[in-house]
């Protein structure tokens, strides 16, 4: 048995919830942020209340480790953080983007060979973005992206890709090749991160929750596309 405290903090929206092998016991968001210095405590107040009152022991914390707001994640490591120390449980770390594939690949209506590129939202045409097949084998890494026409050929050329995220919706005009497509209101969520949540805790991949830092958006650098050789 593991009980997973998920928390999911990186962008406008604040969500806790809590799994029992990966069934959702509890869940809590709040989508009008961001409001996470209100919202947090209160969700993970009432998550412990929830599974102490019923004698279920709290196995591990998960948190959502970025790319994102760098005000929001940090408020979400702290919590999560005090909690692995007062409990003395693991703590678990899954990169937000893909936190964001999760929906997409439970709803399962996307070709076998179609890639994942969830997008974080930055300044103007910037993204922060990865490209992931469906069994979220990485085909390229973290990056921060200046997103112009050219932006990703290499992989359209090859593939259906799928954008989604809070940054997609701004590349619509610019990534038009006809393999480009584009999903609507995906979201983080602390309830996405079960599965992946369940992985790292069967593979006992912890994190040092005294050393540990999310991937604030603040530390990654843009760079326009490369432009495709002839």
């Amino acid at each position: 048995m593991s009980c997973i405290l998920s928390i999911e903090t990186s962008t406008e929206v604040c969500s806790v919830a809590i799994s029992d092998l990966g069934d959702e016991l509890f869940s809590k968001e709040d989508f009008e942020g961001p409001n996470h210095a209100e919202s947090l405590g209160v969700f993970v107040d009432e998550a412990l209340s929830f599974i102490d009152s019923r004698g279920i022991p709290l196995d591990a914390v998960a948190i959502s480790s970025g790319p994102g707001s760098y005000t929001g994640l940090r408020i979400g490591v702290s919590m999560a953080k005090g909690i692995c120390y007062g409990r003395e449980i693991p703590l678990l770390a899954i990169p937000t983007l893909k936190v964001l594939t999760v929906p997409i690949l439970l709803a399962d209506e996307i070709p076998e060979n179609a890639l994942l590129c969830p997008m974080i939202d930055a300044r103007r045409m910037e993204v922060y973005a990865a490209i992931y097949d469906r069994g979220l084998n990485e085909k390229r890494g973290v990056s921060a992206d200046i997103i112009d026409e050219e932006s990703y050929l290499d992989f359209l050329d090859e593939h259906p890709i799928y954008f989604f995220g809070n940054g997609a919706a701004k590349c619509k005009k610019k990534i038009t090749h006809p393999n480009a497509h584009f999903l609507e209101d995906i979201k983080p969520l602390a309830k996405w991160m079960f599965p992946l949540a369940e992985q790292l805790m069967i593979n006992k991949e912890f994190e040092d929750v005294a050393y540990f830092e999310p991937f604030y958006l603040k530390d990654f650098v843009a760079t326009k596309p490369k432009k495709k050789l002839l």
